[in-house]
């Protein structure tokens, strides 16, 4: 914010010379005019000198026209404005020879001495507008006595000395306001620079995300697989015997003793089907975003449960990555899960919240809690409980974090990055 007020002052600045460069001259002009002029009689001005005066204002408005319009194709210092400088310096002498109070004018040789002269040339151009200067203020020139030059040496010597000591003053400003625009330039370079890097460090984030969620694909493939031939292939080998035994006996009792066992075997092949698809990518995303899946999966398990729950969002609502959406809706639904077999609780609050480049989700329950060090890595009821919550958010580069004590109820808080849905 500071570099920007400052370049803006710089132009600011910048505009106001240009500006004075541009009609300075005219105004100078005009106003020693008028002041040599009504003490012309005063100074015994003839009528040459007179009409001489007319013709030298005269090439100096000529001169300063022609350069209004080259001065456009000529911003810095070149040979055309050595020339400018000197011929309007020429100009100045002679019009303060006649009458020592067209130095109002001759003045004008301390300004634009930057835009117009090489460094080499600027204190010969600033010497030589003090010599003018000089004769002005000693009374005209030549000087009429030994008196005169003596005055005239003096007052040079104290210009000379004024000039170049803001001379040197003016140096170091440049040198300084060099040094500030070199640094803003800089700032901007690495400004531009980290830019670039937030944008591909933004891109790598994403590539290692997909990444992710290929890996996080292959690794629920494998699971399945590792499932289904642990559970339901067993199970259906078991059925499969149960039933050969029935049609193999004539014993009833026998019979129906084996077939109760193949129905149970059934049921329990069913119900690790189930939870094997429940662990897929959830339907409840395929129509709404995040905040209003998760205001749903709150709402009918709080009815079900018959346990108060509350859903609240904060922070500004973004469209998420599918793989966070639902690796989100995944670890509510299993911790609300584990709260209703576990928590015996009575109210359940469950925050999204949006802060910057992360979203968390919080779970908090007023139930009974439990010590965190007697947690097993498997619930009873064959799921993953933290561990597989803990994992799913690893899995998008994020983490899970619980805090539970006897009697005191859980949360459990999952932090992991805001990554945008691809457009």
């Amino acid at each position: 914010m500071a570099d920007n007020d400052a370049m803006t002052e710089t132009t600011a600045l910048d505009d106001r010379w240009a500006l004075f460069e541009r009609w300075g001259p005219y105004g100078l002009l005009v106003l020693s005019t008028l002041i040599a002029w009504a003490t012309a009689d005063a100074l015994g001005m003839t009528t040459a000198e007179r009409w001489a005066c007319g013709a030298l204002i005269g090439a100096a408005v000529v001169l300063h026209l022609c350069w209004s319009r080259m001065a456009r194709t000529r911003p810095g210092p070149s040979t055309a404005g050595v020339w400018h400088y000197a011929i309007r310096w020429a100009i100045g002498f002679a019009l303060t020879w006649v009458n020592p109070l067209f130095a109002f004018y001759a003045v004008i040789g301390y300004f634009s001495v930057e835009s117009l002269l090489p460094l080499r040339l600027r204190k010969a151009g600033l010497f030589a507008t003090a010599v003018t200067l000089a004769g002005s203020q000693s009374g005209g020139l030549p000087p009429g006595g030994r008196l005169e030059w003596v005055l005239f040496g003096a007052i040079l010597v104290a210009n000379a000395m004024l000039v170049f000591l803001f001379g040197h003053f003016a140096e170091l400003e440049e040198a300084r306001s060099q040094a500030r625009v070199e640094t803003i330039a800089e700032l901007e370079r690495t400004n531009t620079a980290l830019q670039q890097a937030l944008d591909e460090n933004a891109a790598l984030h994403a590539q290692l995300l997909v990444q992710a969620r290929e890996a996080g694909v292959a690794d629920e493939r494998r699971r399945l697989a590792a499932e289904i031939h642990d559970t339901l292939a067993q199970g259906l080998t078991g059925i499969i015997a149960q039933l050969q035994v029935v049609a193999a006996t004539p014993d009833q009792d026998l019979g129906r003793a084996h077939m109760d066992r193949a129905l149970a075997l059934a049921r329990h092949s069913l119900g690790e089907a189930r939870r094997s698809v429940h662990n897929l990518s959830p339907v409840a995303l395929a129509d709404d975003g995040l905040p209003d899946a998760l205001k749903k999966t709150v709402t009918e398990w709080g009815e079900r449960a018959e346990i108060q729950a509350a859903f609240t969002v904060t922070g500004t609502t973004e469209p998420l990555h599918d793989e966070v959406a639902a690796t989100l809706l995944r670890i509510a639904q299993e911790a609300l899960s584990n709260t209703a077999r576990h928590a015996a609780a009575g109210r359940v609050g469950v925050t999204l919240s949006y802060m910057g480049d992360e979203v968390t989700l919080d779970v908090r329950d007023d139930g009974r809690g439990f010590d965190r060090g007697a947690v097993r890595q498997r619930t009873s009821s064959g799921g993953f409980g933290l561990d597989g919550m803990r994992a799913r958010a690893e899995r998008i580069a994020g983490s899970l974090t619980v805090e539970a004590e006897p009697g005191q109820g859980t949360a459990v808080s999952a932090r992991v990055p805001l990554v945008r849905h691809d457009r």
